[in-house]
C-alpha cells in the first residue's frame, strides 16, 4: 500500500518541493512532480534558481531523457517513467497514486489549498490508507 506524508501549512510550496526535490536527488530517490501545467512550469523556473550551487537534474515526462532523469515533472501521470516517490502540487487527489510507493502531498496555508488538502486527506483516510502529517511553520 502507497505511503502517504502530508506536509502541511507550508509557507512556500514551490520552494518546500524544490527542497524535496534536491533531498531527494541526493539520496538517489527517482521523484515524479505532479501539477497543473501553469505551476509546473513555475516550479520548473524554481528549481533552476533556488541554490545556485545546486543543480537538481529534472526534465518533462514527455522528454526522451525522462527515464534516466531523477527528478521528473508532469500533469499527467500516464507520462510517469517511474513510480516510486510522487509529490502532488495539485488540488485534486491524483488519479493513479497507487502505483507509487510513496505520496507526498505538499499543502500550502491559503484557504483553497487548505480546502483541497482536507478533501485529499479524508479521501485516503476513508480508504485505509495510513497518514504520516508534518506541520510546517507556527
Amino acid at each position: 500500500m502507497t505511503r502517504i506524508d502530508f506536509h502541511t501549512n507550508v509557507g512556500d510550496p514551490l520552494a518546500y518541493a524544490c527542497r524535496l526535490a534536491r533531498k531527494a536527488y541526493a539520496s538517489g530517490t527517482a521523484l515524479i512532480v505532479l501539477a497543473e501545467p501553469r505551476r509546473l512550469a513555475a516550479f520548473d523556473e524554481q528549481l533552476w534558481t533556488f541554490q545556485p550551487l545546486e543543480f537538481v537534474p529534472h526534465c518533462l515526462a514527455k522528454s526522451p531523457h525522462a527515464q534516466d532523469t531523477p527528478v521528473v515533472l508532469t500533469s499527467n501521470l500516464d507520462d510517469a517513467p517511474h513510480h516510486q516517490v510522487l509529490v502532488n502540487l495539485g488540488a485534486p487527489v491524483p488519479a493513479q497514486f497507487a502505483r507509487f510507493e510513496r505520496l507526498i502531498e505538499i499543502v500550502g496555508g491559503d484557504e483553497d489549498e487548505l480546502a483541497s488538502g482536507r478533501e485529499r486527506f479524508r479521501f485516503y483516510r476513508d480508504r485505509g490508507y495510513a497518514i504520516e502529517t508534518h506541520k510546517q511553520g507556527g
